[in-house]
């Protein structure tokens, strides 16, 4: 495929975005903290909607009574089981796109930018995925997919593989070293995610949100 080709066919990409994870450092769901005045899964459909025409939300399952804010536009689909973790999560959701090529993040990256998503998606080239790493550590929830990432997802987890980051062991994947990353996202506000209180207390500070 030549890099004309490669270009026009990650222009056309989608989102995925994974909410159905158990949030049990935060002590309630993170898809509903609000920030900005408006639902923190809200928030995120809409910065990722300035770059993408598909976005496909993972949630968790009806059983849950897991209730997000209406999301017009957006496919949701659900995981199979309660709390399985991103490995199955991530295949459904590509499995759902339409598009060849997918930016895929969690539910609790409240200063996501769509351009460093957009960025990541056109590092794509013949690569199966695209993840920052940071620190010496992988960000395999805001990191760009191909579709055909889907089976090996499937079959990690079939075999009891719940890290996500794993796909780069079983895939063709372009990890993107943190002075690279830094070019596009200097101060890591875009990775930025919240797993305790704490967390999010800093993030409405650096947003300019606190009280």
């Amino acid at each position: 495929m030549t890099s004309t080709a490669i270009l026009r066919e990650t222009a056309a990409a989608g989102a995925i975005v994974l909410a159905g994870g158990r949030s049990s450092r935060m002590g309630q769901a993170k898809a509903t903290l609000r920030f900005g005045g408006v639902p923190l899964i809200e928030r995120i459909v809409t910065e990722l909607s300035r770059e993408f025409d598909e976005i496909v939300v993972v949630a968790a399952p009806e059983s849950e009574g897991q209730v997000l804010p209406r999301l017009p536009g957006v496919l949701i689909v659900r995981d199979e089981r309660e709390f399985e973790g991103p490995v199955g999560a991530m295949a459904r959701g590509l499995d759902a796109i339409s598009h060849d090529a997918a930016f895929a993040c969690a539910c609790d990256l409240p200063m996501l930018d769509s351009r460093v998503a957009r960025a990541l998606i056109e590092m794509l080239a013949a690569y199966d995925a695209v993840i920052p790493e940071v620190a010496g550590v992988m960000h395999p929830l805001h990191a760009a997919y191909r579709k055909r990432c889907a089976p090996v997802l499937e079959r990690m987890s079939a075999s009891g593989e719940r890290r996500l980051a794993a796909i780069a062991e079983r895939a063709s994947v372009r990890r993107v070293a943190e002075s690279e990353y830094r070019a596009m996202d200097p101060r890591l506000r875009s990775i930025f995610n919240l797993n305790t209180p704490e967390d999010y207390a800093r993030a409405l500070k650096l947003a300019g949100l606190a009280r």
